[in-house]
């Protein structure tokens, strides 16, 4: 059992028991490909209005967006439409939260588990004094709704303290995703794939005793090369990395089982393409801190299957603040160790009145010039920051995706509509992707992402299909890119190679057919161009 929770508790408390074992996941199957659009997309105007864009390239997309804007006031009928729409993948997005608490509810039945009546926090059995087994949920309604209140935001009063019921969520049912890795994916692939997504990176905790034991027998070093020696010496870290890749076989069994693929009744998470990224417990102490970044970094070196480590847990506890630039100049060094493992990292997860004004200057700063990360976690207080237009145009020029999902920001910061720098992010160039974060505690979809900011931001059709298509552009899907140059900024024009192939229509040959066959990137982007040609050819004759 993982005793360091990655995404609970509260801030200036000690840390509490999250439950998560680290059963590290898997690679899902790659769907085969279709074919792909090379159909130029509309790029933004850096010096003009946010996300400004020259009109639509074709009919179909013309009438696709004039349909749009004939629904705009109509919930139910913009609901059916980003169903509908190619949505690419999920790029921020945290296993055990990202998980339905109704199915996490009957996880904890057939386990047997038992729930605290005053904390509704799920335990091991036997169920004593104070306790319910997880099971009388299926009968006893009152029961059911207070447990996903209790493991959610389900009926969240506007007025409460949304950070840290938020963050407690995970201790409370962390008993019970340690058990099941793979049975969590497939709920989480399943809504995925029926929301036409295509690729999800998800966080999970590899090796996650094995790590801390290795830390605490090692102990603190000021100097980061000889850790990582210490790490490394007697096959320490390597022994780590066989156990991540163990369980990784085990979670992948257990999903295929689960999902039945490769059978007539595979499900549709079969399809999807999975990768971890191995999350890192931020409030932990330094040595745990490092050695749970070179095992993720030595993983992603290793095993095809995970491609990046990420920082987790709240961003504002004191432990976070206190060692914010330590971690970033560990991972500094351990970058220069590990080059082609990739890095992602929530930063900027703040906002006034959360910390003190002093910790909103350089987070997202030194996420990009310290540590290199090569996309931003939800990056909200960008525009409380020193010379923040600076890190902007670093990320712009870098190409620095921002992963934003709308949701979690509105209910652990209170950040939404004008608040928000989503325009500002886009008029500065920098890419945007739209995500999930935990959206089985958010209890909302990707679908319901897209649908707010369309609301919320006036978004034309070309500009949520480049949310799209930016979604797999800066994925860390390996490969070469479908798409030429700076798609964000010059927008997105086919490589030569593929140029002039119609999606959905025309199968590709010659150089295009090898550039598929030689990247997953490419093949994914493919796939969702022959999507789009097809979404839009369905609004387009209902118009």
């Amino acid at each position: 059992m993982n005793t360091e929770p990655t995404r609970s508790g509260r801030r200036r408390r000690s840390l509490v028991t999250s439950g998560l074992v680290c059963l590290t996941a898997l690679s899902t199957l790659t769907a085969s490909p279709a074919s792909p659009a090379v159909a130029a997309d509309t790029p933004a105007q850096a010096g003009g209005r946010p996300g400004a864009v020259r009109p639509s390239t074709t009919p179909a997309e013309a009438a696709t967006d004039a349909y749009l804007r004939s629904i705009r006031r109509d919930p139910r009928a913009l609901r059916r439409f980003f169903e509908r729409m190619p949505k690419g993948g999920d790029l921020h997005n945290h296993l055990s939260g990202a998980v339905t608490t109704e199915y996490l509810i009957e996880l904890a039945a057939e386990d047997g588990l038992c729930v605290d009546t005053a904390t509704m926090t799920a335990q091991a059995p036997p169920c004593g004094p104070g306790t319910r087994p997880a099971a009388d949920a299926r009968t006893d309604k009152a029961f059911r709704e207070a447990i996903l209140r209790a493991w959610s935001m389900q009926d969240f009063p506007p007025g409460g303290n949304g950070h840290d019921h938020f963050f407690d969520t995970f201790g409370k049912f962390g008993e019970v995703t340690w058990r099941h890795r793979g049975k969590l994916l497939a709920d989480v692939a399943d809504h995925a794939a029926v929301q036409n997504q295509y690729y999800l990176e998800t966080m999970i905790t590899p090796a996650s005793d094995g790590a801390k034991k290795l830390a605490d027998q090692v102990g603190w070093d000021d100097d980061l090369a000889a850790l990582h020696r210490k790490l490394t010496a007697g096959g320490g870290l390597d022994r780590l990395v066989s156990e991540a890749r163990k369980e990784t076989d085990d979670s992948d069994a257990e999903f295929r089982t689960t999902e039945h693929c490769g059978t007539r009744a595979a499900r549709p998470g079969c399809t999807l393409t999975v990768r971890w990224i191995s999350q890192v417990s931020r409030g932990s102490s330094p040595v745990r801190v490092f050695t749970q970044m070179a095992l993720g970094m030595r993983l992603a070196e290793r095993d095809h299957r995970f491609v990046a480590v990420n920082l987790v847990q709240p961003e504002d506890w004191d432990s976070s603040l206190r060692d914010y630039s330590l971690q970033m100049r560990m991972l500094k060094y351990l970058r220069g160790l590990y080059p082609h493992a990739h890095l992602t990292l929530h930063a900027g997860e703040l906002w006034p009145g959360l910390v003190k004004p002093e910790d909103l200057k350089f987070h997202i700063k030194e996420a990009v010039d310290v540590a290199g990360a090569e996309r931003i976690g939800h990056g909200v207080d960008l525009v409380h920051e020193d010379d923040w237009q600076r890190t902007a145009r670093t990320m712009a020029a870098r190409e620095t995706a921002v992963e934003v999902p709308f949701t979690s920001n509105a209910q652990i910061l209170g950040v939404k509509g004008a608040d928000h720098p989503f325009n500002t992010y886009r008029r500065y160039g920098v890419p945007v992707v739209l995500a999930t974060d935990d959206p089985g505690v958010s209890r909302i979809d990707i679908t319901h992402e897209y649908a707010y900011a369309a609301r919320t931001y006036g978004l034309r059709y070309a500009e949520l299909k480049k949310l799209a298509r930016a979604s797999l552009e800066y994925a860390f899907a390996p490969g070469a890119s479908l798409w030429e140059g700076n798609p964000t900024r010059s927008g997105y024009v086919a490589k030569a190679a593929c140029r002039g192939t119609r999606p959905g229509v025309d199968q590709p040959a010659g150089a295009c057919r090898r550039l598929l066959d030689s990247s997953l990137k490419a093949r994914l982007e493919w796939r969702q161009e022959t999507a789009f040609h097809r979404f839009e050819r369905s609004v387009a004759r209902r118009g």
